[in-house]
């Protein structure tokens, strides 16, 4: 299996899974693989077998004539075995310990222009090499620091994911630097932005299904908790709690967010958005394990909490704590708990535009685009997917939207201009 082919297959397994509900856990309990195995299939990183393919088309229900056609078999196969989980762990350290040259220059140096405007290249390509042998950096002010963090929010919240990915590795070494070189309050300071650096980085990572993911949000969470600011910590346990649902441990990452929850004050302004943050997070965490009555309840606890706060709270990192921002969780729980039709009355009365950054517009716009496609609605479901571009176009790079988007392009019913909308944003190998 080649590198197209892959991700390919990824994408093409992911769209049938989504679709019948089932989390990478159990896949991989039918298919003999690990949940971090089956997250690496689907995000076109480990290649296998078409024998093994079949398995998958098997059990998901995928027409043969939908697989990648059977590969010439390659001068060096990575990952065809599945290998048991202690030695797969181990493997899986060497490599993010090694790292490669190619993600390391892209780290270090950047992405040429002509692959920054790729579809098919991976923002957060370097983060693991970049993780685990950060560049060499001078310590800054910590003004100039917080200015080149507040830059990288930016570009997240813009879903400017390529710009991001360049500038994290330098904003890491040098917030590290600067903490390091630092003492009392000023040593506080720079662990949170420090502590907000890795929540970006666990956050680009997360978009693409990487397991850098789980080495950001650890040191995320380490370094907030060092710093003592309630803030940054509740930021930092949202991206672990994240990390844990997509491996398979939910009711962990429920407790977690619950817990830090109780531990912030609901009557101060800011941890209080933070609170809300947290049991919207646990909300739709619950609801993937199908434990309704608890995630409509955390929703509803979020949404009298944001109420009584009624102003929206300025300085939350990464994610808004607003009414709207309930409504757009409440319909990725309707999703997650297999009712995608209680969305759509939630749906017509969200105003989408009310939301205040490019990325949450667009994580709303991918939600409904879900909803839609579970109901059956392939118009419904495109239009709610050309919204995504026109918000973020880099959202549709995330191997999730490839695969949403590769699904509407092999389902029965005929859409126009779904091919080109495909081709366009890397779902479809040109």
């Amino acid at each position: 299996m080649d590198v197209r082919s892959a991700r390919e297959f990824g994408a093409l397994i992911r769209g049938a899974r989504c679709a019948r509900r089932l989390t990478q856990t159990q896949v991989g309990a039918a298919c003999g693989y690990s949940p971090s195995a089956v997250s690496r299939i689907e995000a076109g990183l480990m290649h296998i077998d078409y024998a093994r393919m079949m398995q998958f088309a098997a059990f998901l229900g995928i027409a043969p004539d939908r697989l990648p056609s059977a590969p010439v078999p390659p001068r060096r196969v990575v990952d065809t075995v599945e290998r048991p989980a202690d030695e797969e762990d181990a493997v899986r350290r060497r490599e993010l310990l090694t790292g490669a040259l190619a993600a390391g220059a892209t780290a270090a140096f950047g992405a040429s222009p002509a692959n920054a405007a790729s579809p098919t290249v991976d923002p957060a390509a370097g983060l693991e090499d970049t993780l685990f042998h950060l560049p060499l950096a001078s310590p800054l002010r910590l003004e100039r620091l917080s200015r080149q963090a507040a830059r990288a929010r930016t570009d997240f919240r813009a879903a400017r994911y390529t710009a991001l990915g360049r500038a994290l590795p330098g904003l890491l070494a040098a917030a590290t630097a600067t903490r390091e070189t630092s003492a009392g309050r000023a040593r506080e300071q720079a662990g949170v932005v420090l502590a907000r650096s890795y929540v970006l980085a666990a956050e680009l990572a997360l978009k693409q299904h990487h397991d850098a993911a789980w080495v950001a949000a650890d040191r995320a969470l380490a370094t907030a908790r060092a710093s003592g600011h309630p803030v940054s910590i509740g930021e930092a346990t949202r991206v672990l709690a994240i990390t844990m649902r997509r491996s398979g441990r939910s009711p962990a990452a429920v407790r977690l967010l619950t817990r830090e929850a109780s531990d912030l004050d609901a009557a101060q302004a800011q941890t209080g958005a933070v609170r809300t943050t947290l049991l919207l997070t646990a909300a739709y965490t619950a609801a993937t394990e199908g434990d309704r009555a608890t995630a409509l309840n955390l929703l509803d606890e979020a949404a009298e909490e944001t109420d009584r706060r009624r102003a929206t709270v300025p300085g939350l990192f990464t994610v808004d704590a607003t009414q709207t921002q309930v409504d757009g969780y409440r319909i990725t729980v309707l999703n997650a708990l297999g009712t995608p039709d209680e969305g759509v009355k939630v749906f017509t009365r969200l105003n989408v535009d009310r939301m205040s950054t490019p990325e949450r517009r667009a994580r709303t716009w991918t939600d409904a685009a879900r909803m839609w496609r579970a109901l059956g609605d392939s118009q419904q479901t495109f239009a709610a997917l050309r919204r995504v571009e026109q918000e973020a176009p880099q959202e549709l790079r995330r191997p999730a939207l490839r695969a949403l988007t590769s699904d509407l392009l092999y389902a029965p019913a005929r859409v126009p201009g779904i091919r080109e909308f495909a081709a366009r944003t890397g779902a479809l190998p040109v």
